[in-house]
């Protein structure tokens, strides 16, 4: 006798059902994408007990016939596609035409459904897996999908259900998504008889936000959009100050369906390089539309990855439309006064949050990050990508004005094994002494219009200056004075600022080192001894594929099976960061996340940023007061100084009417 079994039907559903549900949040997904499709414009979700005991989907879109009920459970029923050609241009969420079946399968279920011109509607009801009747029954316009007792015919599967509130905060997150992609939509979500979010509908992405996430996420956003055919881009990201300690806060979707993609994850994130640190991830909902015929969504069970057929244009139309948000981005933080000062007789309390959260999800719902350490920014040592000394020496076009002439104070001396540039002597502030010196000629603010790199265009796109003259005049402001020495205190306007003049410091630095690398030539220069660099047969592939563009940027090289020589470099580079940055390269062009030139321009960045960081001002230290008013002059003058290459607030603005309102004063 053989040992090869024919599966019943029924044991076939079961295997089936659990590609596709696995837990409530799975089935809520399923449920939320069938009223879409049929054009809903308003969606209720019900759970309790986590889902496991219930779960309510009523919609109001087109409802179904008595005929199209009855075929719906059925696997492989769908009205979305007809025939295999329909597979190439996919529009709607769902089409496969599974997941009812599946659901039935494991649970209990009942659909009351009505068309618009019917008079009455009908119930159909399934009990695991078996067909129980459907009814003449009356119920509004729409579809009402009722899920009861999950994975009752399937005891070993609901053993591995988590706790009711992880399931629901599971159900929450799914809701909230698919809650963003569709913004003209209104959701309600009740879990065990609670309203836990609710949007408008009303097509505004900025109100869901808020609806979801709260005020304060939403105003630290910024509304994106660029892109050329055939990717468009639009969207919100999130501030430098408005970023994560992961991915979580990353929304991605692709012709309105939320997916999970590393190129467009790896894109945000290189968009940030010198906006944020190290260690934190941007908060984003971002829109792509693409010809459907470019991407395949039929690649994974639950349809959260999708691949491209190429991912080159995706990767950069979302770098670029980020990075150009960031850099057009003036907007300083806000310091917080939201805690009102308390009185013996009304003190303040906090206000409970709607959700029941865990402390994983509580970290996940954080609002704002905590800054990074001044210290550990400010003493990071560069790590070799770029030198500071080729940098700053090579570019002395660059004016030699106090943004680069820190005091030199013997007491407080850096040790000799730590580089100071030597422009940084060319203009030195003496130590104050009691008989005022007078104080040395600042050179006035520099107008970098015409230095400035265009905005990108569909054929060149070029990573632009954040620094821009803004229309605010000279001395139209007061400085108050400085704290702690690190802290300078301007009044302006209606508002005060509080600025971190080493951060200040660092950033004008960075951005004019960075205007210097894209306006100059890209030289070569040859080492003495070639540098042999060790990578696999697909990296060394991949370099000698794109061989003509690394040798346009300055380097020099021939492959062998398992190592390159390297026998030139950029001139910007020193020959010990060749190793790691041809490692990166490769890997970057291995696996489509950038071309050549904006690997490069990614890599070259994170070295400048270290490089000025170790040329700026110091906070702590004492320094002249003209140095502290040219560096005043730059910041009100140039735009885009609102953050330092590290992610770190250059300065924070509390308002007139925050402080009165803080004192009481009416």
């Amino acid at each position: 006798m053989g040992r090869i079994n024919l599966l019943s039907f029924e044991v076939a559903n079961l295997i089936a059902a659990g590609e596709v549900v696995d837990r409530p949040s799975s089935v809520i997904k399923e449920l939320l994408e069938n009223a879409i499709d049929a054009g809903a414009t308003a969606v209720t979700v019900e759970i309790q007990n986590g889902g496991i005991t219930l779960m309510r989907v009523s919609d109001n879109g087109c409802g179904m016939e008595v005929d199209d009920l009855q075929n719906c459970v059925k696997r492989h029923a769908t009205s979305k596609i007809k025939n295999a050609e329909d597979l190439d241009g996919i529009l709607t969420l769902g089409f496969r035409g599974e997941a009812l079946a599946a659901i039935a399968a494991v649970s209990d279920l009942r659909i009351l459904s009505r068309t618009q011109n019917a008079s009455f509607g009908h119930m159909l009801t399934v009990s695991g897996g078996k067909y129980l009747g459907c009814l003449q029954t009356g119920c509004p316009q729409g579809t009402t999908v009722i899920v009861e007792n999950l994975f009752k015919n399937v005891p070993a599967r609901r053993k591995f259900l988590k706790r009711d509130i992880t399931e629901a905060m599971a159900v929450g997150a799914v809701v909230e998504k698919i809650a963003l992609s569709r913004p003209d939509v209104a959701f309600k979500y009740i879990c065990d008889g609670t309203v836990k979010a609710e949007t408008v509908g009303d097509g505004n992405v900025r109100s869901v936000l808020y609806a979801l996430f709260g005020r304060k996420y939403a105003q630290g956003m910024i509304e994106i959009e660029g892109g050329d055919p055939p990717v468009r881009i639009h969207g919100w990201i999130g501030r430098s100050d408005n970023v994560r300690s992961n991915r979580n806060y990353e929304n991605f979707f692709l012709n309105g369906r939320y997916v999970r993609s590393k190129t467009m994850s790896a894109a945000i994130e290189q968009a940030y390089t010198s906006y944020m640190p190290q260690e934190k991830f941007p908060c984003c909902v971002i829109y792509v539309d693409i010809s459907p015929e470019a991407v395949d969504v039929n690649v994974h069970p639950a349809k959260l990855e999708v691949k491209f057929s190429n991912e080159k244009p995706v990767f950069e139309a979302v770098y670029y439309t980020v990075r150009q948000a960031l850099e057009a981005n003036n907007t300083r933080p806000s310091i917080d006064l939201s805690a009102k000062r308390q009185s013996a007789v009304n003190a303040f309390v906090p206000i409970p949050s709607p959700y029941e959260k865990d402390e994983s999800e509580q970290m996940r719902l954080e609002t704002y990050r905590q800054p990074t350490s001044q210290e550990s920014n400010e003493e990071d040592d560069s790590a070799g990508v770029i030198s500071a000394a080729t940098t700053l020496h090579k570019y002395s076009a660059i004016p030699t004005d106090p943004s680069y002439a820190p005091p030199h104070d013997d007491s407080d001396a850096p040790p000799e094994t730590e580089y100071v540039p030597e422009q940084l002597h060319s203009t030195v502030i003496p130590e104050e002494r009691d008989d005022p010196m007078p104080a040395p000629e600042i050179a006035e603010p520099v107008s970098l219009q015409q230095d400035i790199v265009p905005t990108p265009t569909p054929q060149a796109k070029q990573a632009s200056s954040t620094l821009q003259e803004e229309d605010v005049p000279l001395k139209t402001y007061r400085i108050v004075g400085e704290v702690f020495n690190s802290y300078v205190i301007v009044e302006y306007e209606e508002k005060m600022l509080l600025i971190d003049k080493h951060a200040a410091h660092e950033r004008i630095i960075f951005e004019k080192l960075k205007i210097a690398l894209h306006n100059a030539e890209h030289a070569s220069q040859l080492l003495m001894v070639p540098v042999e660099v060790m990578l696999t047969s697909d990296e060394v592939a991949v370099i000698e594929q794109y061989r003509a563009e690394l040798e346009a940027i300055g380097f020099e090289m021939s492959a062998g099976r398992y190592t390159v020589s390297v026998s030139a470099v950029p001139d910007a580079i020193t020959a010990a960061a060749v190793p790691d940055m041809l490692a990166v390269i490769a890997d970057r062009l291995k696996n489509d996340t950038g071309n050549v030139k904006l690997t490069r321009d990614i890599i070259f960045e994170k070295a400048l940023y270290q490089a000025s960081c170790k040329a700026a001002i110091k906070a702590g230290r004492e320094y002249a007061d003209s140095h502290i008013e040219w560096l005043v002059d730059q910041l009100m003058t140039l735009g885009g100084i609102t953050f330092c290459p590290h992610g770190r607030p250059v300065a924070m603005e509390i308002t007139r009417g925050q402080l009165n309102s803080q004192f009481e004063r009416t």
